[in-house]
């Protein structure tokens, strides 16, 4: 699975004050939180007034690191690209289904022979709320991409997911749509899924737990590509160990067991662990909220 720092983000006040006064040592710092990452996000946002050619300054001090380009501001991730010397595992984030935007990203995608990442909504309908839905768009999408003569390998296609908080009968949409996404393409295109989403709202103790539950159950699902907090080492431990399926504890076990259970279609309740195991007790309860067969609240865990 490749895995994308989400911790330069313009939505942390922190970030969004050190990006304005160019603080070289802060920047620096959360570079290297994530040089075990297989790229960077740098989130901008729209890149305009204090932060107007942001990447002329943040590329270099990202030095041989693949980038994630994301911004509203479609100037701006040009700009980057052009700075870039190989662009071929940097990514455009993101795209959305409607025509032009689509249209200007998927050429920028091709002359700089970067992976493009397109986001499973159109402004007339917003994001569906079925993986039908999504599908529709992503299908379309997907047309207009091959088209214009992009390599089907180039397309990271995210179905979007929202947080449980919110409303988690979302989290298995998204999920369908990764699965039927990977069944649907030939030749194979990506899935990818900005993780941290699943948890936005919850409280800050509890929000590792979910992400990482989420990401074992988006890995059964078939995902190609995460957008994670760096600083979760246990999340890549976890993710390292699907990949190998070399669990090394009972816990482990069991999210062998979760990733291998969405892979097949096969009922996830079902999955025996240890009841006097606490932790093991909080994943599974923490996948009853996920797959819609409990109510989310604060306190999910303690019932």
């Amino acid at each position: 699975m490749i895995l994308i720092g989400e911790n330069i983000h313009i939505i942390s006040k922190k970030v969004k004050e050190a990006l304005e006064k160019k603080d070289e040592n802060f920047i620096k710092n959360l570079i290297k939180i994530q040089q075990k990452m297989d790229c960077i996000d740098l989130n901008v946002g729209p890149a305009k007034l204090k932060l107007d050619k942001i990447f002329d300054w943040l590329c270099p001090l990202v030095r041989g690191q693949n980038i994630s380009f994301d911004s509203s501001n479609i100037d701006a991730i040009e700009n980057g690209l052009k700075l870039m010397s190989d662009c071929s595992n940097c990514f455009i984030n993101s795209s959305s289904v409607d025509s032009e935007k689509l249209e200007r990203l998927t050429d920028m995608a091709l002359e700089y022979n970067c992976n493009l990442i397109i986001l499973a909504m159109k402004k007339e309908t917003g994001i569906p709320k079925d993986s039908d839905g999504r599908m529709e768009l992503i299908f379309e999408a997907y047309e207009k991409c091959i088209e214009k003569g992009m390599d089907s390998q180039k397309i990271f296609f995210d179905p979007l997911v929202l947080p449980i908080k919110i409303d988690n009968t979302q989290a298995m949409e998204a999920l369908n749509t990764i699965q039927m996404i990977k069944e649907s393409f030939e030749p194979k295109v990506n899935t990818i899924i900005g993780l941290s989403n699943i948890s936005n709202g919850a409280l800050q103790n509890i929000r590792p737990l979910i992400n990482r539950v989420y990401c074992t159950m988006a890995h059964g699902a078939g995902l190609d590509a995460a957008i994670v907090d760096a600083k979760d080492e246990e999340l890549q431990r976890i993710i390292n160990m699907l990949e190998q399926e070399n669990p090394s504890s009972k816990t482990d076990e069991l999210y062998l067991k979760i990733s291998k259970s969405i892979r097949n279609f096969e009922n996830i309740e079902e999955i025996s662990f240890d009841k006097n195991d606490n932790e093991q007790e909080n994943i599974v309860k923490t996948t009853a909220i996920l797959t819609g067969k409990k109510i989310y609240s604060d306190s999910f865990t303690q019932v």
